[in-house]
């Protein structure tokens, strides 16, 4: 593995001095265990949830009015190679339009291992968990059309993914640009003879 890849930033934990926001403190007490880990970074306050846990986490921060979380902003996907075990973490951010805080909601998936949909509770789920299907290869348990969005429906592997060869499938992976272009001009001037 090239170092580059080698490398998985840690998850803040909050700063002694800063304390927890009343929305995390009432997820804490209102689901009991489901939150493993509190992450503060650069600002912005995340959980680390089990894939298990997700739906009844995301329904109370939905539901209970210290939350009031009422719209996915985004849904999205990182690929951590060298997190051999949990390679891939999930993320939605959501934000409450009334309370007006955000909060990021992080699940830890091995490749192969789903994580149930949350399109029942925030509908604008729906082609952001495609997306992250499409690109990642990550599959949503319950998801009502989950197909591909972006790539052609016969696209082969998941192009975000860190260790997609650079040249596209079905391409021979070579370390130098310049060796890539080369067999690239060899064909066309296979082509053009």
């Amino acid at each position: 593995m090239p170092e580059e890849l080698k490398f998985v930033p840690p998850d803040q934990a909050p700063p002694a001095e800063t304390p927890i926001p009343p929305f995390i403190a009432a997820l804490q007490a209102g689901v009991p265990g489901a939150v493993e880990q509190v992450s503060f970074w650069v600002g912005d306050w995340t959980v680390i949830v089990a894939p298990g846990r997700l739906i009844e986490v995301a329904t109370f921060l939905r539901d209970a009015p210290a939350c009031a979380f009422n719209y996915l902003s985004d849904l999205t996907a990182s690929d951590w190679p060298a997190r051999s075990d949990k390679r891939f973490d999930v993320i939605l951010c959501l934000y409450s339009i009334g309370l007006r805080h955000r909060l990021r909601v992080k699940v830890r998936l091995a490749d192969g291992e789903s994580v149930p949909s949350v399109t029942g509770l925030w509908p604008a789920a729906n082609w952001l968990e495609r997306e992250v299907y499409d690109m990642f290869g990550v599959s949503f348990a319950g998801h009502p059309d989950l197909r591909r969005i972006l790539m052609p429906l016969d696209w082969q592997g998941h192009p975000q993914r860190k260790d997609y060869p650079l040249e596209g499938p079905g391409e021979l992976l070579m370390e130098s640009p310049q060796d890539w272009l080369k067999a690239k001009q060899t064909a066309v001037e296979a082509d053009i003879e």
